[in-house]
C-alpha cells in the first residue's frame, strides 16, 4: 500500500526533481534529498522556487525562444 502511494506521488508530482536529475546526470532521489536538506537550512524558501520551476516545466513551450519552436515535423 505504501509503495503504491509513493509511486503514485512520484508520477503525479511536478517532475522538477526528475528533470534536474536527468539534466545533471544524478539520481532523482539524491536531488530530492538535497532539496529537502536545502529547505531545512533556508527555512522553506526553495519551495517557492520549486513551484516556479514546476510552472515553467508545465508551460515550457511558452518559455522556449521562437527560433527553437517547430510547427510541424517538416519545419527545419
Amino acid at each position: 500500500m505504501i509503495s503504491k502511494l509513493i509511486s503514485w506521488f512520484e508520477r503525479q508530482a511536478f517532475g522538477v526533481c526528475e528533470w534536474w536529475g536527468k539534466k545533471l546526470g544524478i539520481k532523482t532521489t539524491h536531488v530530492r534529498m538535497y532539496f529537502i536538506y536545502l529547505s531545512f537550512f533556508t527555512f522553506g524558501s526553495p519551495v517557492i522556487i520549486y513551484f516556479i520551476m514546476a510552472f515553467m516545466l508545465e508551460h515550457k513551450d511558452f518559455f522556449k525562444p521562437k527560433k527553437y519552436r517547430r510547427r510541424s515535423v517538416w519545419d527545419l
